[in-house]
């Protein structure tokens, strides 16, 4: 049974199946992934930016002869938000090749016809089953990235702490746990759209307005994630030159992920984003006594910051790819196959 499901009035019970099938994707496809966890797990499904929306449904087996309601052994949702719709689809490993991921996917993809969207994106793992089933109902990739990750164990904090320390003359790092005080948003955002005309995935878009980026800010908060920023400032003029971000997530406090890192092109070859990105290693020793990892995303032609990741430590893990499709055919294609 699909039905569309509400995250924010669903019951503790139907949350909980969800986690559970949720780990037993990740336990099947990416078992080096930890396991998430219930913490903040409703808000993070429900909390969206202003002027996006988020529409889900879920796979539920029958109910039991009871009376108990079946466990939920898929999921789909799809955000809508600029000009396109960003899917995500879950579906038990139990389950896998039974239609039920076509199913979800088609009832998502008539949802953003619907709604008067043109394409639909996904982010799909490399080495998953995922590549092969999104090819074969007609996504193209678009987009890949490397995914990186630290073991925390590993780190020999004293070379990392010569690393922080090696910026050159003329700048600072500050440490902002929770994001950055307002008299410094209007220049980091002056930093982060460095970035904007640099082909970098339209699924994860960043903010380069000021009050977007409160507004993002906010938006991870309300959803249990904690952001830590390290901004190195420029001392004459008072400008961020540049800026890292990771976020701590409840639902996996474990391993933190990585956001933007940003030099300005002016201020680079000071070694600014080596130092910027040891000293945030450093403050997360420190504040998140239990984070083991922090995994981290980056292009493939990037190899400046790819360099600086394999100076601290990072091992590059799979492949993470943006695929989209013309939402028309979709709906066309998966009717056409029932």
């Amino acid at each position: 049974m699909v039905r569309e499901w509400d995250p924010r009035n669903a019951s503790s019970a139907e949350i909980a199946s969800l986690l559970d099938t949720l780990n037993a994707v990740l336990a099947a496809d990416l078992p080096e992934d930890p396991a998430w966890r219930e913490n903040s797990l409703r808000e993070y499904l429900t909390e969206v930016m202003p002027g996006e929306r988020r529409i889900s449904w879920v796979a539920q087996a029958e109910p039991a002869a009871d009376g108990t309601p079946g466990a939920i052994l898929g999921q789909v949702h799809v955000l809508l938000l600029g000009d396109i719709g960003v899917l995500e689809v879950l579906v038990h490993p139990d389950v896998r090749r039974t239609g039920l991921g076509r199913t979800l996917v088609l009832v998502a993809a008539r949802r953003v016809y619907q709604e008067g969207f043109r394409s639909i994106g996904v982010e799909v793992v490399g080495d998953t089953p995922a590549v092969a089933f999104y090819e074969s109902i007609g996504f193209t990739r678009e987009y890949v990235e490397t995914r990186s990750v630290l073991d925390l164990s590993t780190v020999d904090w004293s070379e990392l702490t010569a690393m922080a320390g090696g910026i050159g003359a003329g700048y600072h790092l500050e440490v902002f746990p929770g994001g950055p005080p307002d008299e410094l948003i209007e220049a980091y955002a002056r930093a982060k759209a460095e970035v904007r005309d640099v082909d970098d995935g339209e699924l994860r878009p960043s903010s380069y307005d000021p009050q977007r980026l409160r507004d993002s800010l906010d938006c991870l908060h309300r959803r249990g994630m904690k952001p830590y920023i390290v901004l190195a400032l420029h001392e004459q003029s008072g400008e961020v030159a540049g800026l890292t971000e990771v976020v701590v997530p409840a639902q996996h406090p474990t391993r933190a992920d990585q956001y933007d890192t940003i030099v300005v092109q002016e201020h680079r070859g000071y070694g600014i984003d080596r130092a910027i990105k040891a000293r945030m290693l450093l403050e997360l020793r420190s504040a998140e006594p239990g984070l083991a990892e922090v995994q981290t995303w980056n292009a493939q032609a990037n190899e400046a910051m790819l360099k600086v990741n394999a100076e601290l430590g990072y091992r590059p893990d799979r492949e993470w790819c943006e695929y989209s499709v013309d939402v028309a055919e979709l709906v066309h294609r998966l009717d056409a196959g029932r």
